[in-house]
């Protein structure tokens, strides 16, 4: 209990002191997630929409397999990028193993799925409620997807939030494309994960305590966000 206190006490020291160390992993971990979330929001939020709204032979395949990307194992992933990017692989030349710009790729790879599937299930209910009117003016279906887009913002950002909170939570993918470099290619749960194993508890609680934060706030903010839509729809 007193090596768990003082780890602890060491842990509130590097916060309260904003350690250079645990501000750069902390700095690169939103980095690179942001970073995956805006092209998961490009490429998800469209996709999303234009299965909420098309209609054609093979949409339900469509649809289970994108549902089912959602369960893609992190290391599974990490492990296919890698193989992409390795200078065997077709992408190989590139060079971008083992960089910030791998983790972003394979984090994008994994929230893009559970951005259009969670989208496409928003979108469709509404797609319900205004099809008639679309179709009594004769608005085309790529006409409709930015209407949609734009009246389900609220609800769409909770979307984006939970593919922020799930990127900042990987790590095996991250592991493996990114090789956890100090000070080049290591974020928080990289982090968390090497220094327990040092037995360095007093860094890994701080980022611990920093990830959680990081999480609730982002539920409190889906959850305000929520609110504010019913507020706006009602």
């Amino acid at each position: 209990m007193g090596d768990l206190g003082s780890a602890f006490s060491a842990a509130m020291g590097l916060l309260s002191g904003a350690d250079p160390a645990l501000l750069r992993i902390v700095l690169l971990s939103l980095q690179v997630s942001l970073a995956a979330l805006a092209i998961a929001a490009v490429i998800g939020l469209p996709l999303g929409a234009l299965l909420a709204v098309s209609r054609f032979p093979g949409r339900s395949g469509v649809i289970i397999a994108l549902n089912a990307l959602m369960g893609l194992p992190p290391v599974l992933c990490g492990l296919l990028i890698y193989l992409l990017l390795s200078r065997s692989g077709p992408l190989g030349p590139l060079g971008l193993l083992f960089s910030p710009t791998a983790m972003v790729i394979a984090q994008a790879v994994l929230i893009a799925p559970i951005v259009a599937a969670l989208a496409r299930q928003v979108l469709e209910g509404m797609w319900e409620e205004y099809e008639e009117q679309f179709r009594s003016f004769r608005v085309s279906t790529l006409r409709a997807v930015p209407t949609l887009l734009w009246d389900g913002r609220f609800a769409l950002l909770t979307v984006l939030l939970a593919g922020f909170g799930r990127a900042a939570a990987e790590v095996g993918a991250v592991m493996i494309v990114g090789g956890n470099i100090e000070g080049y290619t290591r974020v928080m749960t990289t982090a968390i994960a090497l220094e327990t194993s040092k037995g360095d508890l007093p860094l890994a609680l701080a980022l611990g305590m920093v990830l959680m934060t990081i999480v609730l706030a982002v539920n409190a903010l889906a959850q305000g966000l929520r609110g504010a839509a019913a507020r706006w729809a009602g």
